[in-house]
């Protein structure tokens, strides 16, 4: 009974701050909403974004809506571009849009050029950004990071995807 109880707590424990963080404030999606409308080419509202972490990393995908045909080639240069600030050690974008104390974005800064992978992937509706490692201070980086960027960005839930992101390889 007692093993019993010790294992609530600390489920609880680990479980609190998960719950605590699930929606940004409303103030806070306008704040990004109004600095993503002045930092990325392409109309968030025709687009769908993900943030999914995987065993090693995450995935980062901006698709365009399927009456959007007009935003990807925006997308597929922005994704571009920005995979290769980040591969430089450049999230200037990202704190500009999430601000300075962003989770996960000081330790990112941090990695030297082949700590972390950033690996651009044009699709046909859009672009990813597969971010890889195997240093686990940056994949704890990359988590906090990616959870972060769901949580201001309404992150879609799309449950077919994780399915490719789930293997020990990732």
């Amino acid at each position: 009974m007692k093993q019993l109880a010790l294992i609530s707590i600390g489920l609880l424990f680990f479980a609190a701050p998960t719950f605590a963080e699930e929606h940004a404030s409303t103030q806070r999606l306008e704040a990004i909403r109004q600095q993503r409308e002045k930092l990325v080419p392409y109309d968030a509202n025709k687009v769908v974004e993900t943030f999914s972490k995987t065993v090693h990393g995450g995935v980062m995908h901006v698709i365009a809506k399927p009456d959007a045909p007009d935003q990807i080639e925006l997308i597929q240069n922005h994704l571009r571009q920005l995979s290769l600030a980040f591969a430089k050690g450049d999230f200037s974008i990202s704190e500009k849009m999430h601000g300075p104390d962003m989770p996960g974005l000081l330790q990112l800064k941090t990695a030297k050029p082949d700590d972390i992978r950033y690996e651009y992937k044009s699709l046909p509706n859009g672009a990813q950004i597969h971010f890889s490692t195997e240093y686990p201070q940056f994949d704890q980086a990359l988590h906090e990071w990616l959870n972060a960027q769901a949580k201001d960005h309404g992150n879609v839930v799309m449950p077919e995807h994780m399915k490719h992101h789930t293997g020990v390889a990732e």
